[in-house]
């Protein structure tokens, strides 16, 4: 698929839909990680299955919160990824990611921007409990502290971070894919209405007839490499700010 892209459409066609998905990234992120935060902080993890259970919560939930924002940057910037080049099926072609807001709420209303979305919170709720708890377990056996804490220098600490998060990515991939896929094509549908069950129906049937299972798991490889490498950076940003902050608490309280 990528050769084809490129044939086609150049270097500059693997990143349609890039400054959109850009622009939805820095609210629903924020949204996401004060969804996780306050979950977490709530709930107790003093032992390794306790921990496993905690973060699966914590996904969930700033999983189903982030929604909210990214299903409309994701129908936005799916219909940028399939649009234009030669052998596009895409009736409707848009000039960027704005014009494509203002034409799917003309065609569709605001539900048109949610096309997907009860789709898209049963996909990335179930990946991000699996991929946090996945995470939470996989960090601390390779550690081997039941606790969180150091393994060598700060570069260590990272590498085992980085491994947890691609081993996480990996089983995540591989219990979501076939929602993912079906999430995809519901999205990409021009002026099919809202989030209608017969939508969902004439999708799954369309990949029953494709090859079932396995057409729901093409691209596993490429979506465990697009999981993995963002959330290596977003573990280690993330561990690293937090420790930052703990840093800072603990400086603020001792001259209070």
């Amino acid at each position: 698929m990528a050769v084809l892209i490129l044939r086609h459409e150049g270097f500059k066609g693997l990143y349609r839909g890039f400054g959109t998905s850009l622009m939805g990234t820095i609210p629903a992120r924020a949204l996401y990680m004060g969804a996780l935060e306050t979950t977490k902080s709530n709930l107790g993890c003093t032992t390794v299955k306790a921990a496993a259970i905690a973060n699966a919560a914590a996904g969930l939930t700033a999983a189903m919160a982030s929604q909210l924002v990214w299903t409309p940057i994701d129908v936005v910037s799916q219909r940028l990824m399939v649009q234009g080049g030669k052998g596009s099926s895409t009736m409707i072609n848009y000039n960027g990611g704005i014009d494509a807001f203002k034409r799917i709420i003309q065609r569709d209303g605001v539900r048109g921007l949610y096309k997907g979305f009860g789709i898209s919170t049963l996909t990335y709720a179930p990946s991000n409990a699996v991929w946090w708890a996945s995470y939470s377990m996989a960090y601390r056996s390779i550690c081997g502290l039941k606790k969180e804490g150091t393994v060598g220098g700060p570069m260590a600490v990272v590498a085992v971070q980085g491994l947890s998060a691609t081993i996480a990515s990996g089983l995540s991939a591989l219990v979501t894919m076939p929602l993912d896929t079906i999430k995809t094509r519901v999205q990409v549908l021009e002026g099919e209405g809202g989030n209608g069950k017969g939508i969902v129906v004439k999708t799954v049937g369309n990949l029953v007839k494709e090859g079932g299972l396995s057409a729901c798991y093409r691209g596993l490889g490429a979506r465990w490499a697009s999981m993995s490498i963002p959330a290596t950076t977003m573990i280690t940003t993330y561990e690293s700010l937090k420790k930052m902050s703990a840093k800072n608490q603990d400086f603020y309280g001792f001259l209070h």
